[in-house]
């Protein structure tokens, strides 16, 4: 039987195809709020698709700085990196045929993969955890339910983070190789208490050892002067940082998922 043929490793890394690549407009992401356009991105031999996200196509929002939801996208993903748990597609942010934006590795989603339900019972079965109960029309109501996963239990945690206001169901990519990613990160970083997102089920529970050493060394990465923080006050204002660094000490200090606050809708509406 003869040996499979080698597959030659790539020459050119993500980062370095997304934000030195050229960038080829596709199409466009209608459903989005903001511009999102569907791009090929191409470079030394290598080529991929990505998201262009301009910073001219952002509708101003009330309670973030105009021009800034680029720059909190790259942010998300540099503190998905930092965590070791790669959450957040390879990001950058770099000029491109409308100006400065953002720009993600394309991720395709496998459509049999169940993360989120609906279910008719007052409690959710074996390996899923509540959220919440939501009406479905008719006067009817269902319980919204999330897998027991701890790739989603780790993005919970990277959510309370970064603060992130707008984590619905369409935002999670699980793939056919296992891994989860998740976008859409432009409303996060803000200073206020942001957190609305359907990942609750853990809410109160203790957080798991292996998460809080990753927190500790999170904690010491964006410690003034340290690259990760370098980084981030280019992309963050002082105040978001320090905003930052205080939730991961909470966290740590709490010890546990932290719960909805009460002062702001704690799902984000739609939710999917």
């Amino acid at each position: 039987m003869p040996a499979p043929e080698r597959i030659p490793p790539r020459s050119v890394t993500d980062l370095d195809l997304l934000a030195k690549g050229e960038l080829t407009v596709r199409g466009q992401v209608r459903e989005a709020s903001n511009a999102v356009l569907f791009c090929s991105v191409a470079y030394e031999g290598e080529e991929a698709s990505c998201v262009y996200k301009p910073v001219a196509g952002e509708r101003p929002l009330w309670d973030f700085p105009d021009g800034t939801l680029a720059q909190r996208e790259v942010a998300a993903y540099e503190l998905s990196e930092a965590t070791g748990w790669g959450l957040v597609p390879p990001t950058v942010l770099r000029d491109g045929p409308y100006g400065e934006g953002m720009v993600q590795l394309w991720i395709e989603a496998d459509p049999s993969a169940s993360l989120l339900g609906l279910v008719e019972d007052e409690e959710p079965g074996d390996g899923w955890k509540a959220v919440g109960f939501a009406e479905v029309g008719e006067g009817r109501t269902a319980l919204l339910v999330h897998a027991d996963d701890p790739r989603l239990r780790r993005l919970a945690v990277l959510d309370a983070v970064i603060n992130n206001g707008d984590r619905k169901g369409g935002h999670l990519l699980p793939t056919a190789d296992g891994r989860l990613y998740a976008i859409d990160h432009g409303v996060t970083f803000n200073v206020d208490d942001k957190l609305r997102t359907l990942l609750w089920g853990w809410a109160g529970e203790p957080l798991p050892a292996s998460t809080k050493e990753t927190l500790t060394e999170v904690g010491r990465a964006l410690a003034s002067g340290e690259p990760l923080a370098t980084r981030l006050a280019q992309l963050l204002t002082a105040a978001e940082l320090d905003a930052l660094r205080a939730r991961v000490t909470g966290l740590l200090g709490a010890g546990r998922h932290p719960a909805p606050s009460g002062e702001w809708p704690a799902i984000p509406w739609p939710p999917v």
